[in-house]
């Protein structure tokens, strides 16, 4: 027997999850593009080279759906866009207007273990603009991803963003630490699990690898406390005098004056892929039963020259629908989403012809109207527009075929009157 669930770590939308889905994305769309952002798309596969160049191991050797086609190329299902993004910008790398301010709302894949807020499936909001080499891209960026929780109807209290800087983080373990490249990756990548890690867990994962970098066991215990730094005037003066932390400096200074005072250093915040080259940011939900990131995002000014032309000044982020869909949970933010179906149109008897007429006529006047022909009794048919939350049922039988009327009854509270049909259209688009 078939099973009716989908593939573990995806979802089905019945018709009332895609109306979330649906409003969401249409906040997100609104946000961006008033900020001047162009919606672009690419196809779902794309070239598995295309993320071992710079995704990192991780994601290409673990988490990719990869497979040879028919014609022989390995190809990956897309697991996430900032390649993808990349390859389109490269192609056109002349002719192009720069600044480019682009995003997409595509569905990614990944393989990994299920579990809150991280599912194999997901809709992730991609946010990117090429062009800016300073830090007003990422103050742009960081605007954008506080609108969007503020027209979610979020407080700033009940996230918070902070901020980080790759530059700075290669210095801390390679130049300041002494580590190895590959020793200070490892360390990069497990200070990013920091905190899903048991404390324990992660003290005798970064104390082997201090160890196998034949370096004293008190350099595991400075970096230590170094993580446990949350303001920058703690830090030691070799590091808070260190060039890149200056854009950190005024980059916090730019946002202050903007209005965003949620906005925090975090000297663990890492960003796992590869590619990031400077300023990182994620925003975390404050709420201690959704205690997260919800998104993030930085600049990678690398990827573009990958693909053999001029490298381009990047900063992006991604907001995936899942994490934003808890944090709109757990913040009670999810508004009551009305069904886009305005009236249901009963019709009485053999007067099919004029209801659909009048069903002509009121989706001219921009009504949704969905038509039941079924013949069941009436009492049947008012339950079934009831259940599916359609807010008006109207009626056509033989009086209303021979006046050319309808009779339309609001459900919310029985009543009833018979009307022309644009009047029964101007009634229902008012109730909106």
């Amino acid at each position: 027997m078939l099973s009716t669930q989908p593939y573990k770590g995806a979802r089905d939308f019945y018709p009332e999850d895609k109306r979330i889905q649906k409003y969401m994305f249409n906040v997100l769309r609104s946000v961006v593009e008033q900020y001047g952002y162009e919606e672009y798309d690419s196809p779902i596969l794309e070239s598995l080279d295309l993320y071992k160049a710079k995704s990192g191991e991780e994601i290409v050797n673990e988490q990719t759906y990869n497979f040879v086609d028919r014609g022989g190329r390995a190809v990956a299902i897309r697991p996430e866009m900032t390649p993808s993004v990349s390859r389109l910008v490269a192609g056109r790398r002349q002719e192009s207007a720069y600044p480019l301010r682009w995003y997409s709302l595509p569905n990614l894949w990944r393989y990994e273990r299920p579990q809150k807020g991280r599912l194999r499936e997901h809709w992730q909001l991609n946010v990117d603009v090429f062009g800016i080499d300073n830090e007003h891209a990422e103050v742009e960026l960081i605007q954008i991803a506080d609108s969007i929780f503020r027209n979610f109807g979020a407080t700033p209290d009940q996230y918070a963003i902070k901020v980080n800087s790759r530059k700075f983080v290669n210095y801390l373990f390679i130049d300041y630490f002494k580590l190895n490249k590959e020793a200070a990756n490892k360390v990069i990548k497990l200070v990013d699990r920091m905190h899903k890690l048991e404390a324990i867990k992660f003290e005798s994962s970064l104390r082997e690898i201090v160890a196998e970098s034949k370096l004293e066991s008190v350099v595991a215990d400075e970096i230590m406390e170094i993580l446990k730094v949350k303001n920058l005037e703690y830090l030691p003066l070799p590091l808070r005098s260190h060039e890149s932390l200056s854009g950190v400096m005024s980059l916090m200074k730019h946002l202050e004056n903007s209005g965003i005072a949620n906005c925090f250093f975090d000297i663990s915040l890492m960003r796992g892929f590869d590619y990031y080259t400077d300023i990182v940011f994620e925003v975390f939900d404050t709420n201690p039963e959704n205690s997260r990131s919800i998104m993030g995002g930085g600049r990678y000014d690398g990827l573009v020259g990958l693909f053999g032309v001029d490298p381009v000044a990047t900063v992006g982020f991604g907001l995936g629908d899942v994490t934003l869909l808890d944090f709109l949970k757990v913040h009670r933010l999810l508004p009551k989403i009305e069904v886009e179906t305005d009236a249901y149109l009963v019709v009485l008897g053999n007067n099919f012809t004029y209801a659909n007429e009048v069903a002509s006529e009121l989706r001219k006047q921009t009504v949704n109207v969905a038509i039941d022909s079924s013949g069941k009794k009436v009492g049947s048919l008012i339950k079934t527009a009831i259940k599916k939350e359609i807010p008006y049922v109207i009626f056509v039988g033989d009086n209303e075929a021979a006046s050319k009327k309808i009779i339309l009854r609001k459900l919310a509270d029985s009543s009833e009157s018979q009307e022309s049909v644009r009047d029964a259209a101007k009634l229902i688009l008012e109730s909106e």
